[in-house]
């Protein structure tokens, strides 16, 4: 028997609608393109879990992560606008704004610095001061002229006589037990133990009263002015991300991580993100009731007076040109916070 269903003209256009919804394909994403600051790492956890996770997708955007690395410029690749948006350093910005360069601040992954020093375990170097009475301490000449001031002007001892440069290879200082050297807290101690079996001593900067933000999701000001809601949908999505990568199952953003960057081992993922626990270096602070990421300009702006101090900064900066804080400490991803 054939049934016949009689439908009101007023629901034709309503039954049209849906048909066409659901035979056409879903509305395309966004295409974005991220640029790191290093090769694939727990460092960049985070965001490799909202491309395998789909939270990206679930904003609406396709993202591209490009790797960062040795001989890879993409702090040029934004300014050449051949990059979204990028993974920079508070300082950058700040220094940034002398030169006119239109780079801004709209996040803070890491709420403290993953940046440490790291000296032999034996009697004596017990405190963060007790380093200045070390022979040597390897560093960058980055760090050299940056966070070196900091340690000169706030720690009696210090002086640019300690300083000989880091290639990034351990032997130096292992050879030498009157030396110091520079780190993350995510990689070299690990590194150092995986050698020798020991563990050096650790101090973060940042627990000693060094208080940039660090892993900034930085974007030109035009899209900020242009397309503020793609600012918006990429960082609340990178900050759910983190919420996920922390707190979840991150095994597939490991594997990505590892796809990536095939140096990268399980040991030493499992050991970064153990250390981005440990030391609340992306949930802690303001981070911990209004979200992974929160960006202030009371903090902001008293870094920008540290710099100001150690004179590697103008006094008449136009520090409010660095940062954005529109588009943080909202509370995003809390609900996804599992202890």
């Amino acid at each position: 028997m054939t049934h016949t269903v009689l439908f009101k003209s007023s629901f034709l256009p309503t039954l049209i609608a849906a048909a066409i919804a659901t035979s056409s394909p879903a509305l395309a994403l966004d295409k974005v393109r991220f640029g790191t600051d290093w090769l694939a790492e727990a460092d960049h956890g985070g965001f490799y879990e909202a491309v395998v996770d789909g939270t990206f997708a679930k904003y609406g955007l396709d993202v591209e992560i490009v790797q960062g690395g040795p001989s890879v410029q993409n702090r040029a690749m934004l300014l050449a606008g051949k990059l979204d948006f990028y993974l920079g350093t508070q300082q950058e910005q700040l220094v940034g704004q002398e030169q006119g360069i239109p780079l801004v601040d709209v996040a803070a992954i890491y709420q403290k610095n993953a940046q440490i020093i790291l000296a032999h375990p034996v009697t004596g170097n017990d405190k963060f001061e007790d380093l200045a009475k070390l022979q040597t301490i390897f560093m960058t000449q980055g760090g050299f002229g940056t966070y070196f001031e900091w340690m000169k002007a706030n720690f009696k001892g210090f002086h640019d006589e300690q300083f000989r440069p880091y290639n990034f290879s351990p032997a130096p200082f292992l050879a030498d037990k009157n030396s110091a050297q520079q780190g993350l807290v995510t990689s070299e101690p690990y590194a150092i133990k995986t050698k020798t079996g020991i563990d050096p001593k650790v101090f973060l900067l940042a627990d000693a009263g060094y208080t940039p933000y660090a892993t900034m999701i930085t974007v030109q000001r035009q899209l900020i002015d242009t397309n503020p809601d793609l600012v918006k949908r990429f960082v609340d999505a990178s900050i759910e991300g983190w919420y996920n990568y922390l707190y979840s199952d991150n095994s597939a953003a490991n594997a990505l991580i590892k796809k990536q960057n095939p140096d990268m081992t399980d040991g030493q993922i499992d050991y970064a993100i153990d250390k981005l626990r440990e030391y609340g270096i992306v949930d802690s602070g303001d981070a911990l009731d209004k979200g992974i990421g929160c960006l202030t300009a009371e903090r902001y702006t008293q870094f920008a007076k540290t710099l100001v101090s150690l004179k590697l900064l103008m006094p008449d900066t136009d520090v409010s040109k660095a940062f954005d804080t529109r588009f943080s400490c909202k509370g995003v991803g809390l609900s996804l916070k599992k202890s």
